[in-house]
């Protein structure tokens, strides 16, 4: 639509948007995992086993609450940027397969959404309002 064609100058400042959003969202939901301790990281890494893994459940709890919320701190400042996509990724597939099996499509769509989302920013870029410029 040509009302909106200018609207492409403003890439770089459209992804800052998505990286500020989904960051933010990300630290929101991931620190008080963090803070949570060994019980709620235990509980955390749980969700492993719908993927297979049964052991150490308390370290893959911290892993995944570190990589919400240091991910959702690096995403917003664009640094390490598609490793962070990436990892992001790997955690919301976890959290699909957990969903899918207690709740079923609906339970998992917003890990489904998040997971693709980091897929094509991987892909993309951060953007060159971030520390990586790329």
């Amino acid at each position: 639509m040509a009302l909106f064609s200018k609207l492409a100058k403003y890439k770089d400042f459209g992804l800052l948007v998505i990286r500020l959003g989904l960051g933010l969202m990300f630290i929101w939901h991931g620190y008080p995992k963090l803070m949570g301790g060994p019980k709620m990281w235990k509980e955390l890494g749980g969700a492993m086993g719908y993927v297979g893994i049964h052991f150490l459940p308390i370290v893959w709890g911290l892993a995944a609450a570190l990589t919400e919320t240091i991910g959702g701190v690096l995403l917003i400042l664009g640094l390490a940027f598609r490793p962070v996509c990436l990892v992001l990724v790997i955690n919301l597939c976890v959290a699909i397969a957990m969903h899918l099996h207690s709740g079923g499509l609906d339970d998992a769509a917003h890990a489904i959404e998040d997971a693709v989302t980091f897929t094509g920013l991987f892909f993309i870029g951060p953007g060159k309002y971030s520390v990586d410029k790329r």
